[in-house]
């Protein structure tokens, strides 16, 4: 059966809100149709301010388009539970977790990065396979979403490319709005399926192969504080593989007996 007919819940999602025009525009524009009305081209200067109201009003939010907050629910077999909060901006995502309420995810597709950020230890350190909702709510090209998709997953291990897998399978509307429907699939036994908002060039939602189906929740189309994206600057980068080997290094570090 494939993802679109699997049987998801609808989401609740926002339809995207209305663009308004800056204040300072309307008003420059009003003090300019005063002056030409004086000298005699004031009934053009109209005409021509309001077919830009017009366009302008009509626009797509091409700016605004990938910028939003969210709830993160989980449901299965009847049961919903709220398990975390999401903020998308320009190709980047924050996403916080009730799993791991001392921090918070920080996913970046540009470059690409993914880190737990922890600021009350004052440390940060890479996602790797921390949490699994940062391998699949990523920002993603509406036309190449497997590209994002996969970049995220060779951070969190090593992906064998020969029998990993990512599909789209049609189309289905959620919540109202239009998006594509593609499945993931590897080796590892990680794959799941996900709904992608072309606007929004985002998944808003996610089954995974136990049948559980994580929605983007009560979507609100709002600018993003740029800071809420970046790992803090008084923090230092946690590397648990280099604790490790400075271990092993010590005196403390007693080898585990060979095989035989």
């Amino acid at each position: 059966m494939s993802p679109s007919k699997a049987g998801a819940d609808e989401t609740n999602g926002s339809v995207g809100a209305v663009n308004v025009l800056p204040a300072h525009y309307l008003i420059e524009q009003g003090n300019a149709m005063k002056r030409n009305e004086k000298t005699g081209s004031g009934s053009r200067s109209a005409a021509a301010f309001l077919l830009a109201v017009a366009v302008l009003a009509h626009a797509p939010m091409s700016a605004m388009a990938q910028q939003f907050s969210a709830d993160l629910v989980a449901r299965k077999d009847d049961t919903a539970n709220a398990i975390g909060t999401l903020r998308v901006s320009d190709g980047k995502a924050r996403i916080e977790t009730t799993a791991l309420p001392d921090g918070f995810f920080l996913i970046d597709t540009a470059k690409p990065s993914a880190y737990f950020v922890r600021p009350r230890a004052r440390v940060f350190m890479d996602a790797r396979q921390s949490s699994p909702l940062t391998r699949m709510f990523v920002p993603v090209d509406p036309d190449d979403p497997c590209r994002q998709w996969q970049a995220i997953a060779q951070l969190a291990a090593q992906v064998d490319l020969a029998t990993w897998r990512c599909q789209r399978y049609g189309e289905e509307t959620i919540a109202g709005r239009n998006t594509d429907v593609y499945r993931i699939t590897a080796s590892s036994g990680f794959g799941f399926a996900g709904w992608i908002d072309r606007e929004r060039k985002f998944p808003v939602q996610i089954k995974t192969s136990d049948g559980t189906v994580i929605a983007v929740d009560h979507i609100r189309d709002e600018a993003q504080p740029a800071q809420a994206f970046e790992v803090p600057a008084n923090l230092r980068k946690f590397d648990p593989q280099a604790l490790i080997r400075r271990i092993q290094q010590s005196d403390v570090w007693v080898a585990p007996p060979a095989s035989e």
